[in-house]
């Protein structure tokens, strides 16, 4: 096969026919439409033609692996590629070629970015994120910044490139702090396209100018900023636009956003209107909405930053440029003279958008000044220059606008860190030659020469330092050397500075300059001059021969602009940009400032600075073009290059249309030919011994396999191969082939093959040939067997009929004969029974009736008997219900008066010796019902015997009246005859009743069926309820994971800011550090400091997030709590004020008795002493006899027996009170008798003094004065209560008074009422104050409630230290006897510590705690002691201590976590100990739904006192958080196995062969270290071992099982949808055989119903895709059948990148894949190409209790818990 030159198809494909032999003067060939075809090879300059590659080796991902390496060979790659596959990336050694294919293709979403991140370059299918993937590599692992130049022609797609590489540095590079710069510089690229980019008739969005763009990393290779550098914006599409072309975006999106409120005063309109927008024709782009990119562009400015303000000013600027190029200029004197109206409306919006002056602008628009050194002139300028005036003004205002927004964008994206590397992204124009080239083309196709020169020498010397490093030897490849062209152009006295010369003379023109490059470059090589023109040149560049014409070439390098109109726009009002933009701009940065921000390079900004129009040594538009390019090529030459080739393949812009005209002269163009033609000038074909090795094992003899040295085997094996040694080269690593040898090679593998396949269908024919005859000979012998027995078996059949008719005959007769018989029989037996059956019925007739009548006599007399009973009966109860109506009325009339009463509210205050006597009374007023219950029973059972005589008597006269009287049986006979008419209404009835139970039955029906659908519905609601739980599970843990991602991002930069702030020096801690730290361990915040929530957030904050997160769940309850203590303080300190003022009053009044008080208190004080004794000695009796009685027996009859002591304690304490107040009485009144007998006379002093004798009457009088002024202020105390009572009452009885008011107004309301509405309107109010009575009641009864439990729990922890209080005794008592043998107490399952121990038990039992110190004990060993720790805290009802306890253990697991990041064993330990705790808590916490499986013994060990939802809630976090970084360590191990593994491994040895690889490939398969499906298997083995030793929960283990399943699942699947190499038949056979190696896997763990096997059945599809068959339509429905977990993209994708290993297979066709397309067209599949490896399904934490009971646990000595007590 070879390729012969074709003007439509450029090469088209033959085949030889005939040998050629040497002389021929022609080849005889066959074209593909079977057409012959002579190609003649004796022409002048006619050699032979190139060489076609194999079938096997087309569609290759890299064209270097192409045996035969030329240009056809690279265009019919490409097209296959392209066209049958839909692959727009192919590679080409280090370059990507990219083609356009116009169509939005599902190859860039997010989980696309992830399957390239990571992966060596050459892995995976070429992609755009491979390249970007391998330079971010390259960045991070040599320390040097790379660059990623992307070339290409307008329209090929290089700016969509350039876009998506920098979306994969964003993503995978993400700002590691909250600056988000990586979405700013995503958000500059809407700016950049709105101001720079515009539709060409090649392009709809056409970058109009070059741009580099750096993307700044830091140490750890986050984005922290970006800057970019543009270079030659095409001014002149401002002012001008070619036919079918537009102006830049930003007008027209400007222009369809006119209407909005905020551009009104800009006096806008469409597009069509204005000059500068409308002279390529049509202004709009089919598919693009400019007021859609318009609001995009807004947002990306404010995105980064740039005012609202500036925002308006830019658009005023544009906006002003389309007004001026709408201004009318009026020619006078042919054309000589010019002027502009003043009353022009376009001259005085652009006037007052910018804000200049009006008339100067009219003025100079129009005239210039000529200065001279005499004198300066004011001068009218023509028509035409007054054009090329206001067109100049135009493109300098535009480019000083984009230079300002190109400065502010890079501010925004400027960052104060400092940089540690950067990858820059260079989008620049492409080789352009169109019919009339100009200054643009030439500066455009010069900077290209210039890419090019850097690319041919980056590929010399990678294939240089390739030879090098494999030790073959060097010989000097000839490549193209464009430096005499770059010479041409930039060097002394080139086209540049001959330019810059003409420029400078005062009257040069296009013409000259043109003359004077003839004369100086005539003898160039690359310099011609066109035969027909004067004014053109030719240059003859790398990639073609241009023709430039030189009109406009001074022009536009000089780019003048009138000073006059730059000083008008310099003194512009609006002083925030316009005037601000023209003014002179300081000189640029010396090198030296930017070396030392960036050291590894120097790097200076690219836009020169402005100077002003009239000074003569401004830089000309050449000259800065050529310091920019050189300064891009410093900056690349200091990087490492990564090129990018855009290929645009039709000019018709038609999704998937393959020009080869078009991509012949692009490849040509970008140097992707000039790549192959170095690579084929050396050893374009390398392979590594072992890949060698695998693929021509077959061409090896069996003496050289037997050999251990692979790499001898092939040096031997080739050497016998190929006879000329220099077509192969041996290196260290790998065979370097010449161009051409590996098809040889590739030749004889396959005429190896067919020998063999030969071979075989020969013995296979061969073998089915004497199968056939066998199969003969046995066919013929079976049908001699079957005609013999058949003719045997009618011989047979004949003998048998014959003797089967005579036994006919004779059962015939027989039967005969016996049914006559039978019949006379019959007869005769008939008659006799009816004859006996008529006299057995006529007896049977007269027993009946006799019967009957007796029946109905009893009968009859029974309903007589009961209808007397029943009359009796119902009168009797009218009577009873009428009385005890009449008293239940009373009753309730009596209840509701009192109930309404206020003394029944107090009623209910009453206290428990109330209740106690309230209950007695009861009981005895029951025991007095009873008693008249049984009196009126006694007098029932006289009055039913009584009427039982009398009913007696009634009988007797009964029956002696029925046998008299003969009357009595005609009324029975009447009364029957009435019966018997009720039995038929009856049984009317009963019809009746049928009936309508039949209508029932049939509505019942219904109903049912209703119901049953409502059933059904709401099944299917509570599935649909179930799937919205799974998705908020899956949303919530999500949100946790969020959560902890967050705190571990807040722990990091809480470290790093600890570092930063560590800084040399002495510096004091703040005053309440200590503090705070002295209160680590009790996170809690003390409600009664605090004033306001505020202080409890600022607490909060200082000691510490990690700690608030703990207490988060308490923050409602401490805030509500402190608003009521706060509320509380302010009510006692106001009672403490008035309580100041009293006492205060009260000193100043008894100052002059102070001392007989204090001597009358000491006295009082040794008798409260005394007191106070007595009553300690009955309270320690009052134990003593509780401990007692508690140690005899346990039972709750003990509980209450003691109880019942406290209560009479309780009664004996009050009698004496009462005693004592008595006492208090009595005295009092004899103080107030004392009192008056001291005012009465004199007499008394005689007395006294008689009395008084030894002072003792004296001493007296003092104590009883000071127990009066104690009286005294108790009786004050006692009034001030009183006080406050009637102050109570009176606001009461205002309320009160109120509401009857309230409820007067709305009875007279309700008078002027309807009846209807009256009564509607009470029961309204009726059914409010009921409501309001029973809210009053609740809350009373939730107070009541509330006491009673506090006072249960006082006397609990009473009963505990009487409990204990006895158990210290006992000891003692019984270390007195010496012969009494100590008894140990049973272990209850609880374990004690000090508080200041906790700490220590934190450390131990989990920050330093290893796994294997407990694998020898019972699993989650620390979860148990926790919770034992917990019960003992709950025990002693310590809140405190559980609070901080469950505090410190979640802080310490989540450090212990952040420690080991990496260890799945510790993560698994601390997983499966956290869901033991929190089983524990749920187990043990006193809910009936959590102790159905638990033992007698495991319900005593339940909480008593907390309730630990709260906690239970926040352990359920933190075990979604465990298991989310126990999926996250997994995965990390796994992930680097399982391409390797599943999808590489070659588990059926000779199954699978390698192909030719490209540059690519054996380039990244360096270093790289592969895993096997064992090896994979033996890590699956370890995650389970570790975790069922830890006692993690089955349930949990599944859970995991089948999240890392479907991680291999999507991983593997997704590299086989991104990889060319692996979809292939040997590679599905493989693929298949490593999932059921998984399966076996699974089922041996028993892990079946985890769902891990059914997240493996995409990959199990797609290999069974890759074995069938792919060519008839019903192969095309079976895929579909059988592909149902796979997309219909995924299924396409995947027969698109089918590829054979060997020549026996065949491709798929185009033809197949679609009808693959229609039969799935039905189908709604989600858009996504690729699975979402991250995923992760909710985890669920079932309920697992334990078996295992707390006193069961042993503390192992090894943890060091000798500080716990066992209780």
């Amino acid at each position: 096969m070879v390729w012969i030159p074709d003007p439509d198809e450029v090469w088209r494909s033959a085949e030889i026919i005939k040998d050629y032999k040497e002389g021929d003067k022609s080849l005889q060939l066959k074209l593909e439409d079977e057409t012959l075809y002579e190609y003649p090879i004796d022409l002048p300059g006619s050699e032979l033609p190139f060489l076609r590659n194999p079938d096997i080796l087309v569609g290759q991902n890299d064209l270097t692996a192409l045996s035969y390496l030329h240009e056809p060979a690279v265009l019919h790659n490409l097209k296959v590629r392209f066209l049958e596959s839909n692959h727009i990336y192919t590679y080409c050694g280090i370059v990507l070629v990219a083609i356009n294919p116009y169509e939005q293709l599902p190859i860039y979403e997010q989980d696309v970015i992830y399957a390239y991140s990571g992966q060596n370059m050459g892995d995976m299918d070429p992609h755009i994120f491979a390249v970007a993937e391998e330079a971010y590599k390259q960045m991070a692992r040599d320390e040097k910044n790379q660059s990623i130049i992307v070339s290409g022609e307008s329209g090929a797609g290089k700016t969509v490139s350039a876009k998506y590489a920098m979306r994969f540095f964003a993503t995978v590079g993400g700002s590691a702090s909250e600056t988000n710069i990586e979405a700013k510089v995503l958000a500059s690229s809407p700016i950049v396209e709105a101001i720079g980019n515009a539709k060409t008739t090649r392009n709809d969005n056409s970058s109009r100018f070059g741009k580099y763009i750096q993307i700044g990393f830091d140490k750890r290779y986050h984005i922290i900023g970006a800057n970019m550098r543009t270079y030659l914006l095409e001014k002149s599409r401002v002012v001008f636009q070619a036919e079918d072309e537009r102006n830049y975006h930003i007008f027209y999106q400007l222009c369809a956003s006119s209407s909005l409120p905020e551009f009104k005063d800009l006096g806008l309109t469409c597009a069509e209107d204005f000059f500068y927008t409308s002279q390529g024709g049509d202004t709009s782009i089919d598919g693009v909405d400019d007021a859609d990119d318009f609001e995009k562009t807004r947002h990306a400015f404010t995105l980064l930053g740039v005012k609202e303000s500036h925002q308006t000013t830019i658009f005023r600027i544009i906006a002003a440029i389309l007004h001026l190029g709408n201004l009318k200029i009026q020619g006078e004197r042919d054309g000589e003279v010019c002027s502009v109206s003043s009353e022009d409306e376009h001259l005085s919006s652009f006037c007052s958008l910018l804000g200049v002056e009006h008339s100067q602008m009219q003025h100079w628009l129009c005239h210039c000044k000529l200065v001279t050194t005499a004198e300066t002139y004011v001068k009218s300028m023509s028509l035409h220059q007054v054009v090329n005036a206001r067109n100049a003004l135009a493109k300098h205002i535009y480019a000083q606008l984009f230079n300002w927004i190109v400065q502010h964008i890079n501010k925004a994206l400027h960052t104060t860190v400092k940089q540690h590397s950067f990858i820059g992204v260079l989008d620049i124009y492409g080789f352009e030659t169109f019919e009339v080239n100009s200054f643009e083309q030439f500066c455009i196709n010069y900077a290209n020469e210039k890419l090019q020169q850097q690319f041919n020498s980056h590929v010399f010397k990678l294939e240089q330092e390739e030879y090098m490093k494999e030790g073959i030897p060097w010989t000097l490849i000839d490549f193209y050397d464009n430096q005499p062209c770059i010479d041409l152009i930039e060097a002394k006295l080139g086209i540049l500075d001959l330019l810059d010369e003409e420029c400078k003379v005062p009257k040069g023109t296009d013409q000259n300059w043109a003359q004077k490059l003839y004369d100086r470059h005539a003898a160039s090589l690359h310099f011609q001059k066109p035969r027909m023109s004067n004014t053109s040149f030719i240059v003859l560049h790398f990639a073609d021969k241009v023709e430039y014409q030189s009109e406009g070439f001074l022009e536009k390098n000089r780019d003048t602009v009138y000073e006059e109109q730059i000083n008008i726009l310099k003194a512009s009002k609006v002083k925030r940009m316009v005037a601000d933009l023209f003014q002179e701009e300081t000189d640029a940065v010396p090198a030296s400032a930017v070396q030392k921000r960036t050291p590894r390079i120097n790097v200076r900004s690219a836009k020169p600075a402005f100077k002003a129009a009239n000074k003569e040594h401004r830089k000309t538009v050449g000259h800065q073009f050529r310091n920019s390019l050189q300064l891009l090529m410093e900056t690349l030459n200091a990087t490492t290059p990564h090129y990018v080739r855009c290929i645009k393949p039709n000019d018709e812009k038609l999704p998937f249309k393959f020009d080869p005209k078009r991509t012949v002269q692009q490849l040509r163009a970008c140097g992707v030919l000039e790549t192959i033609r170095i690579s084929a000038a050396g050893f374009p074909s390398r392979w590594s011994y072992p890949d060698f090795f695998n693929r021509y094992r077959v061409l090896m003899n069996k003496r050289d396999l037997s050999k251990n040295d692979k790499k001898q085997i092939c040096q031997t094996l080739l050497e016998n191969l190929i006879k000329d040694p220099d077509k192969f080269q041996f290196g260290r690593t790998k065979i370097f082939f010449r161009a051409g040898q590996v098809a040889y090679l590739e030749k004889l593998r396959a005429d190896k093959f067919r020998a063999a396949t030969i071979m075989i269908q020969k013995t296979v024919r061969g073998w089915l040939q004497r199968a056939r005859y066998q199969r003969l000979r046995r066919a013929t012998l079976a049908l001699q067997r079957y005609a013999r027995g058949h003719l045997a078996r009618r011989l047979f059949q004949h003998l048998r009929r014959t003797r089967a008719a005579i036994i006919l005959q004779k059962q015939y007769r027989m039967l005969r004969m016996r049914r006559a018989f039978l019949r006379v029989r019959s007869a005769t037996l008939t008659i006799q029974a009816f004859a006996r059956g008529m006299f057995v019925r006529r007896i049977y007739h007269q027993m009946l009736l006799e019967h009957k009548a007796t029946i109905l006599q009893k009968y009859a007399r029974g309903w007589l008997a009961r209808a007397r009973f029943r009359r009796a009966q119902a009168a009797a109860v009218v009577l009873q219900c009428h009385w005890r109506r009449l008293r239940a009325r009373r009753q309730l009339q009596a209840l509701r008066i009192e109930a309404r009463s206020a003394q029944h509210l107090k009623k209910l205050n009453i206290g428990m010796e109330n209740k106690v006597v309230q209950l007695q009374r009861k009981v005895d007023e029951q025991n007095k019902e009873n008693k008249l219950l049984n009196e009126q029973l006694s007098m029932l059972t006289s009055a039913h015997s009584s009427e039982v005589e009398k009913l007696k008597k009634e009988l007797q006269q009964y029956q002696q009246t029925q046998q008299g009287d003969g009357k009595q049986l005609l009324s029975l006979q009447e009364e029957t005859e009435r019966l018997r008419m009720e039995l038929e209404r009856a049984h009317g009835e009963r019809e009746v009743l049928e009936d309508s139970h039949g209508k029932e039955r049939d509505l019942l029906r219904k109903v049912y069926l209703s119901v049953c659908e409502f059933a059904r519905n709401t099944v299917e609601e509570n599935m649909q309820m179930k799937k919205e739980l799974e998705e908020e599970r899956s949303r919530y843990q999500n949100l946790v994971k969020e959560y902890a991602s967050l705190e571990q991002r807040y722990d990091n930069l809480r470290n790093e800011m600890t570092i930063f702030k560590q800084t040399p020096g002495h510096r004091r801690n703040p005053s309440n550090q200590s503090s705070l730290e002295s209160d680590s361990n009790n996170p809690s915040i003390c409600t009664s400091e605090i004033g306001d929530t505020e202080d409890v957030i600022q607490q909060v904050e200082e000691i510490g997030m990690e700690k608030a997160a703990m207490d988060m769940t308490l923050f409602l309850k401490l805030q509500k709590r402190v608003r009521e203590l706060e509320l509380e303080r302010k009510k006692l300190q106001a009672q403490l004020e008035k309580k100041e003022q009293e006492t205060q009053a009260d000193n100043e009044a008894e100052i002059p008795e102070i001392g007989g008080i204090v001597k009358g208190s000491c006295g009082k004080r040794q008798e409260l002493e005394s007191e106070n004794k007595k009553l300690k000695n009955e309270l320690n009796e009052l134990r003593k006899a509780i401990a007692d009685h508690a140690t005899q027996n346990n039972s709750s009859n003990d509980v209450q027996d003691g109880y019942n002591l406290l209560l009479n304690q309780l009664k004996s304490a009050n009698e004496e009170l009462e005693v004592r107040k008595e006492e208090v009485l009595i005295l009092r009144s004899q103080i107030m008798k004392a009192a008056q007998q001291k005012e009465s006379g004199k007499n008394m002093t005689e007395d006294w003094g008689y009395l008084n004798e030894d002072g003792e009457l004296g001493l007296a009088y003092q104590g009883l004065k000071q127990v009066a002024r104690l009286l005294e202020a108790q009786l004050q105390d006692q009034r001030r209560e009183h006080e406050e009572e009637m102050e109570a009452l009176r606001n009461q009885m205002d309320l009160m008074q109120e509401e009857l008011e309230k409820q007067q107004q709305a009875f007279l309301q309700t008078l002027q009422l309807s009846p209807e509405i009256q009564v509607e309107f009470g029961l309204q109010q009726e059914i409010t104050r009921l409501t309001n009575e029973n809210l009053d009641l609740k809350e009373l009864l939730e107070k009541l409630e509330k006491n009673e439990k506090k006072l249960k729990k006082q006397l609990k922890i009473y009963m505990k230290k009487v409990q204990d209080f006895e158990v210290e005794r006992r000891p003692h008592e019984r270390s007195m006897q010496v012969a009494v043998q100590r008894k140990e107490k049973d272990f209850q399952g609880m374990l004690e510590y000090y508080k200041e121990d906790e700490p220590l038990l934190i450390r131990n039992l989990i920050t330093d705690l290893k796994p294997q110190a407990v694998s020898a004990t019972v699993p989650c060993l620390p979860a148990y002691i926790l919770y034992m720790c917990i019960r003992h805290a709950d025990y002693i009802n310590d809140d405190q201590k559980v609070h901080s306890l469950l505090t410190s253990t979640i802080n310490g697991v989540k450090k212990v976590l952040k420690k080991h990041q990496d260890d799945f064993e510790m993560t698994s330990f601390w997983l499966a100990n956290t869901c033991r705790l929190l089983h524990c808590l749920k187990q043990y916490s006193g809910e009936e739904g959590f102790m159905t499986q638990n033992t007698a013994k495991q319900n005593e060990h339940c909480l008593k006192n907390f309730d630990l939802t709260e906690y239970r809630q926040v352990l359920g976090h933190l075990s979604i958080q465990i298991y989310q970084q126990l999926i996250n360590i997994a995965e990390g191990i796994l992930q680097p196995m399982i391409v390797s593994a599943v999808l590489e491994n070659e588990s059926i040895q000779g199954l699978s062969s390698v192909k030719p690889v490209g540059y690519r490939k054996y380039c990244s398969k360096e270093g790289d270290s592969s895993y096997s499906l064992d090896e994979m298997i033996r890590q699956l083995n370890t995650f389970h071992s570790i975790m069922c030793d830890q006692g993690l929960d089955p349930e949990i283990i599944q859970q995991v099982f089948k999240q890392l399943f479907y991680m291999i699942n999507a991983i593997t699947l997704n590299n086989l949808l991104l990889r060319k190499d692996v979809c292939s038949w040997s590679t599905g056979m493989q693929l298949r055989f490593n999932i059921s190696q998984l399966e076996e896997w699974l089922r041996g763990k028993n892990l079946q119903q985890s769902g891990a096997a059914q997240t493996l059945e995409p990959l199990i599809q797609a290999a069974q895709l890759l074995q069938l068959k792919k060519k008839t339509s019903e192969d095309a429905e079976a895929i579909c059948s059988l592909c149902t977990s796979l997309s219909t993209q995924q299924i396409v994708k995947i027969l698109n990148l089918y590829t054979p290993v060997n020549e026996f297979e065949e491709r798929v066709t185009v033809a197949f894949i679609r009808n693959i397309q229609v039969n799935l067209k039905e189908r709604n599949d989600p858009p996504q190409l690729l699975l979402d490896f991250k995923h992760m399904f909710p985890v669920l934490f079932p309920f697992n209790p334990s078996a295992i009971t707390m006193d069961s646990i042993h503390l192992p000595a090894s943890l060091n818990l000798d500080f716990l007590n066992k209780v």
